[in-house]
């Protein structure tokens, strides 16, 4: 992490390089700061990530008043030293206008990209207890339930491929991964996690 400090080309920017910050599970680009050596020791030392502020001369880390924070995953530096590229997992909507990303255009993302949205908005049922959702529900009755839940879904899928109709195995999965989702997100866990583990056992 030291070594980071010491191969970025500090004057280039006048102090300051660009940092990305990449969802550290669905590659979506969430939002675009600036570090400087303050603000990069300040994430290496606290796990969350931390921005030098153009506009206030100060360094801010990022939902420390809104609560939706970016905690740190990895950093890596650009081929020219003047770039970072920083993977984190975001704990609420990163932009300041409540999206996903700051790069949103549209109020849903598509794909894979949706998965960490969803997470998203399971931690919001988990925590608002929404009258009338299913989510605030399955957590309420804890991890017997939603494990049975799991279970029941990964049954569906294995039932699914067997009759070999495409359309009734991505319905089956999606509710697997629904239902896997409010797992992680009952035990304090989330996708990140898991890529991350599957990362270790594939290195």
């Amino acid at each position: 992490m030291k070594r980071l400090q010491q191969d970025i080309d500090w004057a280039k920017g006048d102090g300051l390089v660009p940092a990305i910050v990449q969802h550290a599970v669905t590659g979506r680009v969430l939002m675009l700061g600036y570090m400087n050596a303050d603000a990069l020791a300040a994430t290496q030392e606290s796990d969350w990530v931390t921005f030098f502020s153009r506009s206030r001369q100060c360094l801010w880390t990022k939902g420390e008043t809104s609560g939706n924070r970016l905690k740190l995953h990895s950093l890596e530096i650009d081929c020219d030293n003047d770039s970072l590229l920083v993977t984190a997992t975001p704990s609420g909507p990163t932009c300041h206008l409540g999206k996903y990303s700051c790069f949103d255009q549209e109020e849903e993302q598509q794909g894979f990209g949706f998965i960490g949205q969803l997470e998203s908005i399971i931690g919001e049922r988990q925590s608002d207890q929404p009258t009338g959702s299913y989510t605030a529900r399955l957590m309420r009755e804890g991890t017997k339930k939603i494990a049975q839940k799991v279970g029941e879904e990964g049954v569906e899928v294995a039932l699914a491929a067997m009759s070999e109709n495409r359309e009734e195995i991505i319905d089956e999965v999606a509710d697997l991964m629904f239902h896997v989702l409010v797992l992680l997100k009952h035990q304090g866990l989330s996708m990140s996690d898991v890529a991350h583990r599957l990362a270790e056992r594939h290195q």
